[in-house]
């Protein structure tokens, strides 16, 4: 953090204050993009740096604080950065996906400047360019609540972050060239705790260190491309109190399935033995298990840990009902100093649904993949800016995908895929996985209930299964094998927001479209006007800037 400003406006007349305006607090970063050589599985391989970091930097912020990152990319190829999660509010032109921004070229730099506002919670952020999330480049995010509001419960000793990754020693460039060529991945070749797997012989330095007796609060992210990993700490149990931005009803786990793209904070105490304990994640719902080891110490520690290591669950029906045991709690606080649960959002007309059953193709030997057969491609405009100057209809066509798709999906289309949302209107989206493999999706700028995951094929009925008083308000859902999940959600922040698969290779190849949710007023009051910063590329470069909204 390169500085902390905090600035309040004076104004006097005759002796007297007229006024005081003050503005929310800024954090300063400088980073520094660039490659560089690790092995974090024993093999010398190229990875992406921030600031000489691998994982790259933790940023610690507050709720409300302002953000501003400027990013110099110094590596061979363009760069961006999504902070998955952060809500953007307003302002989708800090979103850092290829929709909203023009890439930051080698060379170059570009300053994101953005408010964490009314957020609380645990996220990351990554590269959203190429096959860049697959070496590196990303990193915890954490939203503490502001001191005027309570959390419910006590301030931990310190406050760990916890980055998990499926990982390949390809080089992004290779991984690229066989998803180009038509091939899907192979199998990671390992797990990384932290951008490290723990060897076990007695060298390994702790990841973190905990007192005796005292409690702990670890935020776990799977940042990985494809697997579900199964988090547990050898000895201890986890109490859940958090998930992407919503406190949750306090259960305690010995182990937790972290969906990709999926953030949980739980609290730990340092109630054994002193010594050495493994951390573990390893992989679910593949024949071949893969596991990484993470090691920590009791100060007062006296011992190595055990080889021994605590089994993960088997079979998908487990991480199910675990989902189902995740409730919000009605009685805490949010970012804001009022209960998180007074939203009644079952009480609340659906005015839209919309289903996206996902699918994979490879019509013409090209592996391609899809949501109601039509998959995605980047237009060298971004979509967001070429709404914004007037020339969408020379980009894109909105609404290429029915809401209800036919029962079987023709020849897959490949297209600009973005859907034209009406400002403020309560939608249910389903998101319907009729294949045989595991899917986790995420929404850009929102929040939403997730208040169903069920086996089958969804139908208008299976609304009377729906939890609609206590389902967590979260940014990402998993959807299991021939299975459905249900999400609900206030379309009330204009922008153009992504929808995506978090399965890394799905989104590269198309799957993932985005929503146009516009203000019919055009006002100040409801989004603000493209950043004097930004890059802009494709058919608006050297237009004219469009009239500024106002207020």
């Amino acid at each position: 953090m390169a500085g902390v400003m905090f600035m309040v406006l004076l104004c006097f007349s005759a002796g007297a204050m007229l006024g005081v305006r003050g503005e929310d607090p800024y954090l300063f970063f400088t980073w520094n993009v660039t490659y560089g050589t690790r092995s974090p599985l024993g093999v010398p391989q190229q990875v992406i740096l921030i600031n000489d970091q691998f994982p790259g930097p933790n940023i610690n912020s507050t709720s409300n604080n302002n953000i501003v990152i400027n990013v110099f990319n110094n590596i061979d190829e363009p760069f961006l950065l999504t902070w998955s999660g952060v809500q953007q509010r307003k302002n989708s032109w800090q979103d850092g996906v290829l929709g909203t921004n023009c890439p930051i070229l080698p060379g170059t730099n570009f300053t994101y400047h953005f408010q964490v506002k009314d957020q609380i919670g645990s996220y990351f952020y990554y590269p959203t360019t190429g096959m860049h999330r697959a070496v590196g480049g990303f990193g915890g995010l954490r939203i503490n609540s502001r001191l005027l509001i309570p959390v419910p419960y006590a301030d931990p000793e310190d406050d760990y972050t916890v980055v998990l990754n499926d990982w390949h020693t390809k080089s992004h460039t290779a991984l690229q060239k066989l998803l180009d060529g038509g091939r899907s991945l192979a199998r990671p070749d390992g797990v990384l705790i932290n951008g490290k797997n723990a060897k076990g012989d007695g060298k390994d330095e702790p990841l973190f260190t905990m007192k005796p007796g005292k409690t702990y609060k670890y935020r776990i992210c799977n940042a990985g491309l494809k697997n579900t990993l199964n988090f547990r700490i050898q000895g201890h149990t986890m109490k859940l109190v958090e998930m992407e931005g919503s406190h949750v009803v306090q259960n305690v786990y010995e182990s937790l399935d972290v969906h990709v793209g999926q953030c949980f904070s739980v609290l730990v105490t340092s109630n054994q033995a002193p010594k050495d304990y493994y951390m573990v994640a390893s992989t679910r719902f593949n024949k071949q298990v893969l596991t990484a080891k993470g090691i920590i110490r009791y100060t007062n520690g006296k011992g190595p840990a055990s080889p021994e290591l605590p089994e993960a669950p088997v079979g998908w029906a487990w991480s199910l009902n675990q989902f189902r045991s995740f409730r919000w709690n009605l009685t805490a606080s949010a970012a804001r100093p009022n209960p998180q649960g007074s939203y009644h959002y079952g009480s609340i007309n659906i005015t839209r649904t919309i289903k996206l059953v996902n699918s994979a193709s490879r019509e013409g030997g090209k592996l391609r993949y899809a949501f109601n057969g039509v998959s995605h491609v980047n237009p060298e405009t971004p979509l967001k800016i070429a709404e914004y100057y007037g020339i969408a209809d020379k980009v894109f066509k909105y609404d290429t995908i029915q809401d209800m798709p036919k029962a079987k999906i023709g020849k897959v289309v490949i297209q600009p895929n973005v859907l034209n949302q009406t400002f403020r209107n309560f939608v249910e989206i389903i998101f319907e996985n009729h294949e045989k493999s595991m899917q986790s999706y995420h929404l850009d700028g929102y929040s939403f209930f997730a208040v169903a995951i069920e086996p089958g094929t969804w139908t208008p009925e299976k609304r009377k299964n729906y939890n609609l008083l206590d389902a967590v308000s979260r940014t990402t859902i998993q959807v299991f094998p021939k299975s459905w999940a249900a999400i609900l959600l206030t379309f009330d922040n204009a922008g153009m927001w992504n929808v995506r698969s978090e399965m890394w290779e799905r989104a590269y190849l198309g799957q993932q479209l985005y929503v146009s949710v516009l203000s019919p007023e055009l006002s100040l009051r409801d989004e603000y006007n493209i950043p004097d910063n930004a890059l802009l590329c494709g058919k608006v470069k050297g237009l004219p800037q469009p009239k500024p909204y106002t207020i």
